[in-house]
């Protein structure tokens, strides 16, 4: 069939690319940092909504769950009408939120209003990625912007607790979605001036059945892990969650491959390498989220930090993944992404072992250095992620490759804080140390998990998901 103008454009300058780039990565540090910035301040919004811990999940995980459940729709929402509509929709969403946020008067209000942003949100990852990939035609120049694009990303979750303790120690905790405001601003100038209209030639349709299950399918598995030891893993409710998670996982399985045109297509996990990608990119985020949830409430309620203290303890974190993202781009440009891989696993795996032995007066140097290990590990492990997600998938479904490669992402992050909150819930501030210790075993095993992908990662570049080819051609 036939392409359209919009589908494949006179490439920009040089200049123009990056600074479509440029304006790409200030949405997505904006969405990075609202999925760990909150972390730092839930003590403090705790006591000011009066709520506890398994709420102040709900409070990270009711945003991190409809953006995981919406990406792949946004994703072909953006192929369908346009990527820079969606994407400006897409920041005009989130920043309505987010003054929804800050002036909400309850938990359940903050809770709502965190899961409108997450809708706003999901029309801004994947579509982002998208925008990247049409204006980059040139495969190296692309590699790198990729590069870029994650590294920015993940240098934005890293550096959310440093900036959300400073924000909640100087402003209080609704500062935490009033700093969104300018940067929507921003955002929604700069696309309208510099970031070109593009679409697919061929919009897929929207699977709206296959988007209500997954999800279902999401919400409840996550719900599961938060509630489930406040109600009881054997309970009527817990046991009944569950059924409705099979039952809605298996639906989602046999609806996408009877669909000619599904929301995600099974066939593309056949191959080692994409299906390596996504699972990379789950154990990272489950990682990092955990870290951040069992230190933050560590240092403010076991230490008796402030929430600036607090979060300036995470700044060899933050140290490491900005000095280790642009690093791992240009490994992945020059040796592909299994040496950066290798070094996010291994990374991980010492940073989180270095904490399995965690009391109360563990030293602050051990902490430190842990912190710095766990930032590094993840600044290593977003570029290749990426790289080799968007190596299995056509060009033309960059979209759709974003989508769900950024759907792990938030779908790690939605299980890291469940499975960290649901440790030490209950536990008092005495306790709490001991209780996060299998966290911090969750978080090395991540590691190993991210060495095991980065076995079949070398393949990325040159290969794609067998059935990719026919899938394309399908569409």
């Amino acid at each position: 069939m036939p392409t359209t103008p919009l589908d494949r454009p006179p490439a920009p300058s040089r200049r123009r690319r990056w600074t479509v780039l440029a304006v790409c990565c200030l949405s997505m540090f904006l969405v990075g940092l609202d999925t760990t910035i909150v972390n730092v301040g839930l003590p403090a919004v705790g006591r000011g909504l009066d709520v506890g811990t398994r709420g102040l999940e709900w409070t990270v995980d009711a945003y991190t769950i409809v953006l995981a459940g919406l990406l792949v729709s946004s994703g072909a929402l953006a192929d369908r009408f346009g990527r820079r509509r969606v994407f400006q929709w897409g920041l005009t969403v989130f920043g309505a939120a987010s003054l929804a946020c800050a002036l909400a008067p309850s938990a359940g209000a903050l809770v709502a209003a965190r899961a409108v942003q997450g809708i706003g949100a999901s029309m801004l990852s994947p579509v982002a990625l998208a925008i990247v990939v049409n204006v980059m035609p040139d495969p190296r120049e692309r590699a790198r912007a990729i590069g870029v694009w994650a590294s920015v990303f993940g240098l934005s979750m890293a550096v959310g607790p440093v900036t959300g303790g400073a924000l909640v120690a100087g402003l209080g905790w609704r500062s935490l979605f009033w700093i969104n405001a300018p940067v929507i601003v921003a955002a929604l100038v700069l696309s309208a001036l510099f970031v070109p209209e593009s679409r697919a030639g061929q919009a897929r349709r929207l699977d709206v059945p296959g988007q209500l299950l997954l999800t279902v399918t999401i919400g409840v598995w996550v719900g599961v892990l938060i509630e489930g030891p406040r109600v009881g893993w054997t309970s009527p409710a817990a046991l009944a969650a569950c059924a409705v998670g099979v039952a809605a996982t298996a639906g989602f399985v046999r609806l996408e491959l009877r669909r000619d045109e599904p929301l995600v297509d099974p066939r593309l996990f056949r191959g080692p390498v994409f299906t390596g990608a996504v699972l990379g990119a789950v154990a990272v985020f489950v990682a990092l989220n955990a870290a951040l949830l069992l230190n933050t409430l560590y240092l403010q309620h076991t230490r008796g930090f402030s929430p600036l203290a607090a979060g300036t303890a995470t700044l060899p974190m933050a140290a490491g993944a900005t000095v280790c993202a642009p690093w791992s781009g240009r490994l992945v440009g020059r040796t592909g992404p299994r040496l950066p891989l290798c070094l996010a696993g291994g990374l991980l795996t010492a940073g989180g072992l270095c904490l399995a032995g965690l009391d109360r007066d563990t030293g602050l140097w051990v902490l430190l250095f842990a912190y710095l290990l766990i930032g590094a590990g993840f600044g290593f492990a977003n570029a290749p992620i990426t790289h080799t997600a968007v190596g299995g998938l056509p060009p033309a479904r960059a979209g759709v490759a974003g989508a769900i490669t950024s759907t792990a992402r938030q779908v790690g992050a939605a299980l890291g804080i469940a499975l960290a909150g649901g440790l030490v819930a209950d536990t008092d501030p005495a306790g709490l140390a001991r209780a996060s210790r299998p966290g911090w075993l969750l978080v090395a095993g991540c590691g190993l998990v991210v060495l095991l992908v980065a076995r079949t990662a070398g393949r990325a570049p040159r290969t794609r998901a067998p059935g990719t080819a026919s899938v394309a051609r399908a569409r």
